[in-house]
């Protein structure tokens, strides 16, 4: 019992000396002593990929997560410190080979943007017209009995009966016997009656819509007709009939609705950050799912003044020729807006190294070495972008490896203001002093045999 109070009693006294005054490490083990910034320059030491404060002059695991350490250069200088503190990356020549990096010039050329946007197939409304009826009767006959039949123009619709029809013929057929009657004998007379003619004549036109050739069958015949023809007034499609034969029609009730598809409107939308590249003119590109392998060409020609709400877009009218058919009213399709563009700096896409709020682009300001500049970006599309600010023409600028100088800079640079832990030996072994942070004690293995 005696022995061991004693033996307690020795190592509690070594320990109270151990901490009144640091003790070098072993001889044998001072390559694992601490790494100090200001002790590296112009030598090679180890740091952990994940942990970059973490430095040992010998390789060996990472004390913190036991990933294996990497050779890192100190070279110190003037040059590169200044480097450093704009985050710059100096790479070996065998290390950008490695690292796959290559640089290309910003050059300064015209890039169109594609717009890509959905739209629907509609009927062009300056190719419609309504027929409808111009005073009340009856439908006697219908020679267009269909929705969707083709019609030319001039050809007959249906035909009305209407007892106003024939109480305004009878009128014209007296005002003619009129005229015949006052012959020459008195001029004033006849002028009267001349007028009043060419009034029912406008009258039977523009108020019944009787052709010519319809008035002039009345003034031939000295008799007039009960029934009355309609013809269309233009080439296309019945797109509605709204009457059956029989049925009595009051007047301006609609009767027939046509269109012609020869020329056809699709309306797409436009996100409103992108609206500001549509112009009325510009070329539009659409394709179909019924026609995969076609495309049809047509043009803006009306931007909707008002934003749609809901899904924050504007209505953009498109015009297309559309001679076969193919193009059909409600149909969906997929539409591609060309958007030239002035002459500006230009970059590959592959450069640009989204952030989420910036975009950085790395610039080899000197052979192999690289720093990343903040650039503002214009015109985007699938392989190019525009440079607003930030380069300029001439600089080479990282297309591949982008990734890799940014994840060498995260390594070599900690983030500014993030605390940086003291630096620990790599891999102490059993009996290797474990030095203390700068002005603290030391802790030393003390081994104690109890008997």
């Amino acid at each position: 019992m005696k022995t061991l109070i004693a033996s307690l009693a020795a190592a509690v006294l070594v320990l109270l000396v151990s901490c009144s005054k640091p003790a070098p490490p072993p001889a044998g083990d001072r390559d694992h002593d601490l790494v100090k910034a200001g002790d590296i320059a112009g030598q090679e030491y180890y740091t952990c990929p994940m942990h970059p404060w973490v430095r040992s002059d010998r390789p060996g695991p990472c004390p913190v997560c036991g990933m294996a350490m990497v050779k890192r250069s100190a070279r110190g200088s003037d040059s590169l410190a200044e480097a450093e503190g704009i985050q710059a990356v100096s790479l070996s020549p065998t290390q950008r080979v490695l690292a796959n990096v290559s640089t290309r010039p910003v050059a300064r050329q015209a890039l169109d943007q594609i717009l890509d946007a959905v739209g629907v197939v509609t009927y062009a409304e300056s190719n419609q017209a309504t027929v409808s009826a111009r005073f009340g009767g009856r439908i006697e006959k219908l020679y267009v009995n269909f929705t969707g039949d083709l019609v030319r123009r001039g050809q007959p619709l249906f035909e009305l009966h209407s007892p106003d029809l024939v109480s305004a013929e009878q009128e014209y057929v007296l005002a003619l016997q009129a005229v015949e009657n006052a012959g020459n004998t008195d001029a004033s007379l006849r002028a009267q009656q001349e007028s009043l003619l060419q009034a029912i004549h406008e009258r039977l036109m523009v108020h019944f819509g009787l052709t010519e050739g319809q008035i002039a069958a009345v003034a031939g015949s000295r008799s007039v007709h009960s029934n009355a023809v309609f013809y269309s007034p233009m080439r296309g499609t019945v797109i509605a009939k709204q009457i059956q034969e029989g049925q009595y029609v009051s007047e301006g009730m609609v009767l027939y609705q046509l269109a012609d598809l020869s020329t056809v409107w699709v309306i797409i939308d436009v996100y409103e950050s992108s609206i500001r590249s549509v112009r009325v003119g510009q070329p539009v590109v659409v394709t179909t799912e019924a026609y995969p392998n076609e495309t049809f060409s047509g043009r803006v020609t009306f931007i909707d003044p008002s934003v749609d709400p809901e899904n924050r877009t504007v209505r953009v009218r498109t015009e297309f020729s559309n001679p076969g058919g193919k193009l059909r009213p409600q149909m969906f399709v997929r539409a591609r807006v060309t958007v030239p563009s002035v002459p500006g700096l230009v970059i590959p896409a592959s450069a640009v190294l989204a952030t989420g709020r910036r975009n950085v682009v790395w610039v080899e300001v000197r052979p192999n070495v690289f720093e990343p500049r903040d650039v503002v970006l214009g015109i985007r599309t699938d392989d190019a972008c525009q440079v607003l600010s930030g380069l300029s023409e001439g600089e080479q600028v990282a297309v591949t490896g982008g990734f890799m100088l940014d994840s060498e800079s995260q390594l070599q640079q900690p983030a500014g203001g993030q605390h940086q832990p003291p630096a620990v030996p790599a891999a102490p072994s059993r009996d290797t002093a474990v030095p203390p942070a700068e002005g603290g004690p030391r802790a030393v293995r003390i081994d104690v045999n109890v008997d």
